[in-house]
């Protein structure tokens, strides 16, 4: 199973985030389920990334040419897509992996949670979309995605599609349900 993590290129104020990420890469390459991510060596990508690494899970990293040298590249994970813009990078992590995971992050996490719950609705693919909500990070997003729905923009089996966790092994717990195990 692959995991398509999307996260911050940068570390964050509170070292939970960090903490957190290494917690996830760990688990995840123990329960032999590979990382497909953005490529950088940096911020909570890094240490997600390093983390897999260092417990033989593989990583998959996809990387647009122009971000090389501001997002640097991870020189030591299994695989490595270079990929032209951003739309080719998205499309191209949603093509590889079987769920997708949005860790604390900025703009650019933002844009590619919703990106991938914009085309989940549209029935563009199927796969799981998980929030992980370290240290209460998406309790507004939380709030805001239920005002949508509150508000008639956004129908509540679309919210019902994605799942809130706050730690792996509720993914788990949830990937096991899903697949009747």
């Amino acid at each position: 199973m692959r995991v398509g993590i999307y996260c911050g290129s940068k570390i964050g104020k509170n070292p939970i985030y960090a903490e957190k990420a290494e917690e996830l890469g760990t688990f995840l390459a123990r329960h032999e389920m590979d990382i497909v991510y953005g490529g950088s060596n940096q911020g909570l990508m890094g240490k997600i990334a390093d983390a897999a690494l260092a417990n033989n899970g593989d990583v998959i990293g996809v990387m647009p040419s122009f971000l090389q040298w501001k997002e640097v590249t991870h020189e030591h994970i299994t695989n490595l897509h270079h990929v032209t813009t951003m739309y080719e990078r998205k499309a191209k992590m949603i093509e590889l992996a079987d769920l997708l995971i949005a860790l604390p992050g900025g703009a650019g996490t933002m844009d590619e949670f919703f990106d991938v719950v914009t085309l989940s609705q549209i029935g563009q693919h199927q796969k799981p979309i998980y929030l992980y909500n370290v240290n209460d990070y998406y309790r507004l997003l939380q709030l805001q995605l239920q005002h949508m729905v509150d508000e008639g923009f956004m129908q509540q089996e679309h919210l019902d599609n994605i799942y809130i966790i706050q730690k792996p092994e509720e993914l788990l717990g949830m990937i096991q349900k899903k697949n009747g195990i």
